[in-house]
C-alpha cells in the first residue's frame, strides 16, 4: 500500500467518527488491511504464554486497622514491584457497585448510536473529554481494534457539563475511587523504599490523572489484528479494572502470562516513571522490571472493555 493510499485510507477511517464499532455495526466480514498486524506480533504474544505463573494477589484487608497487616502487606507490594512491576488488589476498598457501573457504564457510552457519539468524536488532546479510536492513528504501522475515551481528573478536574450523559456520574464517582487507592499505593510504595509515606505523594507523582476507557468490539478475524500491541505504560503507576473476559498479557522472564480477571480485583501497573524514579531519584533498585519492561497485549475474541486510571 502506498503512503498516499494509506493516509487516504486513514483519513477516510477517521472521518467517519464511527471507530471500530462503526465497522462492526456494518457487519463486514473482512477486517480492512489497515488493522492488519505482522504474524511476529502473534507469535511474541500467543505461542509464548506460560499458563503456570500467575501474577501476585495482595489483599488490603484491614490495612488501615492493623499496623502488623500494613507491614505485612508493604513487604508484599515490595516483592511484588521487585519481580513483577504487575500486582492484582483485592478488598482495596471500591465497592463492588461502583465497579460493575463504571463497566455498564463504558459499554454504555460506546454503545450508543453512532450519531451521538459523532458529537464528541475528537483528537483535540487539550479537551476535558477525548473520544476516537486509535490515538496514534496517523503514526502507528498497524491499527489496533478498540476505540477510547480519556478522561482528565487532574491537575484540573473536569466540569460535569462536558462529560457525556450516559457515564457521567459513574465516571466522576469511580474517578474519586480510584484516586484514594492510588494513594495508597503510593504510601505504601513509599514505605517500600524505606521512606516517608508522604514521600512519593509530596512529588506530586498524582499531579496528572486520566481515566482511559478502552473498548474491543468482537472482530471477525480476531487472528489478523489485536487490540493492544506490546507497550509500557509511561506513568508512575496504572490501576486496571478489567471485565470478565480478560485477554492482558505480560512479559515476565521472556514468557507471556496471562492476567486472569479476578472479580471485584484491581491490576496495579507499576509504570516507567515510577521503575525510573526509583533508580534514579532513591539511587536504590528496587524494581528490576525496570530492565524488564512489562508489555500488555490484547488477543480479541470477544467483545471487551476495561478501563485504566493512569497516575503521572
Amino acid at each position: 500500500m502506498g503512503s498516499t493510499t494509506r493516509l487516504q485510507e486513514l483519513k477516510a477511517f477517521d472521518e467517519t467518527k464511527a471507530g471500530v464499532k462503526g465497522l462492526v455495526d456494518k457487519g463486514i466480514l473482512k477486517i480492512p488491511t489497515l488493522f492488519h498486524h505482522p504474524p511476529h506480533n502473534f507469535s511474541n504474544s500467543i505461542d509464548s504464554t506460560n499458563t503456570q505463573l500467575t501474577i501476585p494477589v495482595i489483599d488490603f484487608t484491614n490495612i488501615g486497622k492493623d499496623s502488623n497487616a500494613r507491614q505485612e502487606i508493604i513487604s508484599k507490594v515490595r516483592e511484588a514491584s521487585e519481580t513483577w512491576g504487575f500486582f492484582q488488589v483485592v478488598n482495596h476498598g471500591i465497592p463492588l457497585n461502583v465497579l460493575e457501573d463504571m463497566k455498564d457504564g463504558g459499554l454504555r457510552f460506546f454503545e450508543q448510536d453512532t450519531e451521538v457519539k459523532k458529537e464528541i468524536y475528537t483528537r483535540d488532546r487539550k479537551r476535558s473529554f477525548v473520544y476516537n479510536s486509535n490515538f496514534d492513528l496517523y503514526n502507528s504501522p498497524a491499527l489496533s481494534w478498540r476505540d477510547t475515551f480519556s478522561c482528565k481528573l487532574a491537575p484540573n478536574a473536569p466540569k460535569p457539563e462536558d462529560l457525556p450523559v450516559v457515564c457521567r456520574d459513574i465516571l466522576l464517582e469511580y474517578g474519586e475511587h480510584a484516586v484514594k487507592l492510588g494513594m495508597t499505593l503510593f504510601e505504601l510504595l513509599s514505605e517500600a523504599l524505606g521512606l516517608n509515606p508522604n514521600h512519593l505523594k509530596d512529588m506530586d507523582c498524582s499531579k496528572g490523572i486520566m481515566l482511559l476507557g478502552n473498548y474491543y468490539p468482537a472482530c471477525p478475524e480476531p487472528e489478523l489484528t489485536m487490540g493492544l500491541t506490546k507497550h509500557s505504560d509511561t506513568s508512575f503507576i496504572t490501576l486496571l479494572l478489567q471485565d470478565h473476559i480478560g485477554g492482558l498479557q505480560i512479559l515476565h522472564q521472556d514468557k507471556w502470562i496471562d492476567v486472569r480477571p479476578i472479580p471485584e480485583a484491581i491490576v496495579v501497573n507499576i509504570g516507567d516513571v515510577m521503575q525510573a524514579s526509583s533508580l534514579l531519584l532513591f539511587c536504590l533498585c528496587i524494581f528490576p522490571a525496570t530492565y524488564i519492561v512489562e508489555y500488555g497485549s490484547y488477543i480479541d475474541v470477544l467483545k471487551k472493555f476495561h478501563i485504566a486510571c493512569e497516575m503521572a
